[in-house]
């Protein structure tokens, strides 16, 4: 019995140490309610985890998401950042920049989220704006990274979508197969619902160099091919194009998604390249081969064979291709005429 004891108190001490007793014994304490902020350690190689609560969930658009009424952000941070997307502009921004571990390392989680959703929901119904929403789920964070298979805020969050009626329309943007899990869920939103999955290259190589904790390229496309297949409003966010080959990568997509939108690392920063260029792009893909990849005719090319397979009215560019409403050829037309010129000021979501 005494060794049983000292063993159980080594494990105890072990686990706390690593936070995994500490985030259980917390969790299971407040299981029935919402909890106050406590920065916790998950198991070695996993982002700090914070659970915090929201004053606001549904947070009026602006910049890049103009055409949306809100953005969505269950969780601040976001783990698939980590050594990976140096695109990212939200590694750059004030919440970062506050931050006391590097982009990656922490994760914040708005573990009253589903509350909050419930109550904005119930007042922008009594103010008469509940019909024509427009929500765009996540534009600083990724709704399906890791804490959310423990977590299930989102999964919270789709189900109130789900019961609440027509509200209006959902995106939900991310990168991770994880979403297939609440396949249910969002066939069950129908056509309130798009679901859009960034994939930014039909390069292995190139997402492992760029983008390493990112769901491999096959596994993304399969998660494509079974949304597509339940029904759902696919869309695929190249979002920047990264180094690929346009033909073959067109020729990949095309018979997995309803839509398709392309941006590049100009275009898509809001600040015609600067953005891109203060985050050490140019370095980056020159250490990679590829010197010149900002002014690359390559994503024209991709824009091209992408129109040829799927039609303009399914394929869109920058700001204006991330809106819910089916895109027209004229619009498909200015939206690239304008990233030709550079004359955009747009605010990108981290996908």
């Amino acid at each position: 019995w005494s060794d049983l004891v000292l063993l159980s108190c080594f494990w105890l001490c072990f686990l706390d140490e690593t936070g995994w007793y500490t985030a259980n014994r917390h969790w299971a304490r407040n299981r029935s309610g919402p909890c106050r902020s406590l920065s916790v350690r998950l198991p070695p190689g996993c982002p700090m985890f914070e659970p915090v609560e929201t004053t606001t969930l549904l947070t009026p658009t602006r910049g890049y998401l103009t055409g949306y009424t809100h953005s969505l952000n269950p969780y601040q941070g976001c783990a698939f950042g980590k050594d990976s997307c140096p695109y990212c502009y939200v590694r750059a921004m004030p919440i970062q920049r506050f931050a006391s571990a590097p982009w990656g390392d922490w994760v914040r989680a708005k573990i009253n989220a589903p509350e909050r959703l419930s109550r904005e929901l119930e007042t922008l119904r009594r103010n008469g704006r509940f019909g024509s929403l427009r929500i765009f789920m996540s534009s600083a964070t990724d709704p399906y990274q890791g804490a959310e298979a423990r977590l299930g805020l989102t999964r919270q969050l789709l189900e109130i979508f789900a019961a609440s009626g027509p509200f209006g329309k959902l995106m939900v943007q991310t990168r991770s197969p994880l979403i297939e899990r609440d396949l249910p869920m969002l066939v069950a939103l129908g056509d309130r619902v798009v679901v859009s999955l960034t994939l930014e290259t039909n390069r292995d190589e190139i997402r492992r160099q760029l983008t390493p904790t990112s769901p491999s390229v096959a596994r993304r496309l399969l998660t494509l091919e079974r949304l597509t297949a339940a029904g759902l409003t696919t869309q695929v966010a190249i979002s920047p194009v990264l180094p690929c080959d346009p033909l073959p990568f067109a020729d990949l997509i095309a018979p997995r998604v309803r839509r398709v939108v392309v941006d590049t690392l100009v275009s898509g920063d809001g600040a015609e390249g600067r953005r891109s260029r203060q985050l050490g792009l140019p370095a980056k893909l020159a250490s990679l081969g590829y010197p010149d990849w900002l002014s690359s005719p390559v994503p024209d090319l991709l824009l091209d064979a992408l129109r040829q397979r799927l039609g303009p009215s399914r394929v869109g560019f920058g700001s204006e291709g991330f809106l819910l409403d089916p895109l027209s050829p004229i619009q498909t037309e200015k939206n690239l005429s304008r990233s030709k010129s550079g004359d955009c000021d747009l605010r990108k979501p981290p996908i």
